[in-house]
C-alpha cells in the first residue's frame, strides 16, 4: 500500500532591535499542530548582519520543534506497545 500524507510547515521570524524570535509551526497530522521556537541575540560588538540572526533563530525553532516530534512519537510508541522507549535517534 502506498499512501502519500502531506505536513505543512510555517515559520514566522519578528526582529526586535538586536532579538530575532522565530517560531515553526507544524501542522499535519489529525489538524494538530507543533510549534518551536528559537531565538537569537547579535553581540554589540559584532557586526549586525540580519540574514545570520534569521538562519539562527529558524534553525533553533527547527530544532526545537525536531525535540518535540520526537518525544511525541516516543509518547506513542510507548501507548501503542505498553512499554518504556528507551531512546529515539533523530
Amino acid at each position: 500500500m502506498t499512501a502519500t500524507k502531506t505536513w505543512n510547515t510555517e515559520i514566522s521570524i519578528v526582529e526586535v532591535d538586536s532579538e530575532v524570535r522565530a517560531e515553526a509551526r507544524l501542522r499535519g497530522k489529525d489538524g494538530g499542530q507543533l510549534v518551536g521556537q528559537g531565538t537569537a541575540r547579535c553581540n554589540p560588538a559584532d557586526e549586525n548582519v540580519p540574514d545570520i540572526g534569521d538562519e539562527l533563530a529558524v534553525a533553533r525553532a527547527m530544532s526545537d520543534l525536531s525535540h518535540q516530534l520526537i518525544q511525541r512519537a516516543a509518547h506513542d510508541i510507548e501507548m501503542h506497545t505498553a512499554r518504556p522507549v528507551e531512546r529515539l535517534r533523530v
